[in-house]
């Protein structure tokens, strides 16, 4: 990488297994894996714009990464610039678009600020749910850009059309509106058939996982899921328009939406709810239907986790949420790449064992730190020091 974050330049080689990344509070170890995880995401989970990932004073940011799986070998470039469109080349070769680079690497990261996947807002939990669409199926990036420029334009159109309805004459947006609404229910029929399938095939993946980590040891008489607490964790999509969502999509019936049928019933369904929602659409000036609005409800026992969760339950759900993901990807015959940023610094010593227990196995596992104390002794691997702008292999 060049010109990343803090980063000059760094150059890197990971083995398989653990690598170690050790270093204090700002000497730049996030960011070196920050940089892999563009590579994957063409995002960072810090900040929503490329503007600081370049280095103050330069012009560009690259990161580089050669990839491997199953025996061949790509490489990946990323040229990132301020202001400009970013560029991408696979094997030397110019793509077409940066995004066609998604699907060659596979991460999946746990940080300190995986906690508002389960405190936060609906909108860091449908991130979370776009972000592991996207990474299980790239095709996904271009849904979800077409349908944020549709319902850009359309809520632009809202505001002029409601002002000229208060105003009382007829205005040529109004009638702009109907097909901006088509426009809205077919990308966001795409977009919420895949994230319907995708809730179906995590939810079981959430449910163990959250057992994994949470439990000390199987009590007796505690069922499959349930953690120490006997409180089961449960994962489930909650639409806009509730009642309105087609039956028969997902668990327990195990019809796919993502087919072309399920996908027009999702068109249908919004097309209607759209209009039944009409004026107060123009009285407030925005769209109140569509993947945009909706929430991935996660709930332990019969209680929401948002606000009913302890602090410790929390932490358990959000590593759940993070090692259902690796299960659901690795079972599609890709194992992702696991990132554990600082994440053992904030867990208990209990948690912090019992993850290190559960994803010691995994391929390749790269985790940073502040002090190796920090490390639990199952992910003791490769070390690197990082400080004073540099990385040091320590053999």
């Amino acid at each position: 990488m060049t010109d990343f974050r803090s980063w000059q330049h760094a150059d890197l080689a990971f083995a398989p297994g653990p690598s170690v990344l050790i270093g204090a509070n700002g000497q730049g170890k996030t960011n070196l894996v920050e940089a892999l995880g563009y590579v994957a995401t063409l995002g960072s989970h810090r900040v929503a714009t490329d503007a600081p990932l370049v280095r103050h004073g330069a012009q560009r940011a690259v990161v580089r990464a050669t990839v491997v799986h199953a025996g061949r070998e790509l490489l990946v470039e990323i040229e990132i610039a301020a202001g400009r469109a970013n560029r991408a080349r696979i094997n030397r070769g110019a793509a077409s678009r940066p995004r066609d680079v998604l699907g060659i690497l596979r991460t999946v990261l746990f940080a300190p600020e995986d906690l508002v996947m389960v405190r936060g807002d609906p909108s860091e939990r449908r991130r979370f749910l776009d972000d592991l669409l996207v990474s299980r199926t790239p095709r996904y990036a271009g849904v979800r850009t077409d349908y944020e420029r549709v319902l850009k334009q359309r809520n632009a159109l809202l505001k002029s059309a409601g002002a000229a309805r208060k105003g009382k004459s007829v205005s040529d947006d109004l009638r702009t509106l109907e097909v901006w609404d088509g426009h809205l229910a077919r990308h966001g029929a795409d977009l919420l058939a895949g994230r319907l399938d995708l809730v179906a095939d995590l939810a079981p993946h959430v449910t163990r996982s959250y057992a994994s980590v949470a439990a000390t040891g199987a009590p007796d008489g505690q069922q499959p899921g349930e953690g120490p607490s006997g409180r089961v964790a449960r994962v489930s999509y909650r639409s806009s328009f509730g009642d309105s969502l087609p039956e028969g999509f997902g668990p327990p019936h195990g019809t796919r939406a993502g087919t072309e049928e399920g996908r027009k019933a999702l068109e249908s369904a919004l097309l209607s709810e759209l209009e039944q929602v009409r004026s107060q659409e123009l009285e407030r000036g925005v769209s109140l239907v569509g993947p945009h609005r909706d929430d991935l409800d996660l709930v332990l026992g019969e209680a929401p986790a948002k606000g009913y969760a302890s602090h410790g339950e929390s932490w358990s759900l959000a590593l759940a949420l993070r090692l259902a993901s690796y299960h659901l990807l690795a079972a599609d015959g890709a194992e992702p790449v696991l990132v554990l940023d600082d994440v053992f610094a904030e867990l208990d010593s209990r948690r912090r064992a019992r993850l290190a227990e559960l994803v010691a196995g995994a391929e390749q596992v790269l985790v940073t730190a502040a002090v190796p104390e920090d490390v639990p002794e199952e992910l003791s691997g490769v070390r690197f020091d990082v400080g004073d702008g540099e990385v040091q292999r320590v053999e």
